[in-house]
């Protein structure tokens, strides 16, 4: 049996304010900064440790994971960072509050952005000042690689092949493996390894600042999962 602890992020400022946030490098919360020393302090009670750690590249994740990994006294093991990691890009959408948009745009239109799978919501062009082009983090990205809008088959598309090069080879080697990353990138990644129909997966609501953990087999099918809490 192999253990991976999947981890979003905090609550982020947006998350607070109730704002899609997408690739916008917002930070912490105060609330969010507590999550991610409590999810640390519940690996360490729990007698986990890690030898590799992955993350996105926007910083609400990043720094959850240097908190978890400082309250387990792990902040020397290598840690990966990928935009194929990265919160799923809400185009248009965001920056704007749910519920204005809600009002102007109707629940249903909404629910359909945020939750179907083949919705695509908004999208930006290259001259917004949000195009994922204009961020030097991004500078290596192919243009077919740097979303205008994204849906979540989309985020899939890219997190999938970051799974398979990266995280399952550390899974084989007995690795002990943290990813810790955003809800629409989980929510990809739990869809995958539980075989979840894009109906199922529209009700996955993943919480922000804690620890998910899968037992997988030998084929890393899943045995089980569960939070610590």
């Amino acid at each position: 049996m192999q253990k991976i602890v999947l981890l979003r992020h905090g609550e982020s400022v947006w998350n607070q304010e109730n704002r899609f946030t997408g690739w916008t490098d917002v930070d912490l919360s105060e609330e969010g900064f507590r999550q991610a020393h409590k999810a640390g302090i519940l690996l360490k009670a729990n007698g986990y440790n890690f030898n590799i750690a992955f993350t996105s590249l926007l910083k609400r994740s990043i720094k959850t994971l240097h908190i978890v990994l400082e309250e387990l006294d792990h902040l020397w093991i290598p840690v990966q960072k990928s935009w194929r990691l990265n919160e799923r890009f809400y185009g248009a959408l965001q920056g704007l509050n749910k519920a204005e948009t809600i009002a102007l745009y109707g629940e249903a239109q909404v629910h359909k952005w945020r939750r179907d799978p083949r919705e695509l919501p908004p999208a930006i062009t290259k001259y917004d000042d949000r195009y994922p082009g204009k961020d030097p983090r991004y500078k290596d990205l192919t243009k077919r690689e740097l979303p205008l809008t994204e849906n979540l088959s989309q985020t899939m598309d890219r997190v999938l092949p970051f799974w398979n090069e990266f995280i399952v080879p550390a899974i084989r080697k007995n690795e002990k493996v943290i990813v810790c990353a955003h809800g629409n990138s989980l929510r990809a990644l739990i869809q995958y390894i539980d075989h979840l129909t894009d109906e199922e997966v529209t009700q996955l609501d993943i919480p922000t600042g804690t620890p998910l953990i899968y037992e997988l087999d030998e084929g890393l099918e899943r045995i089980r999962h569960y939070y610590l809490e």
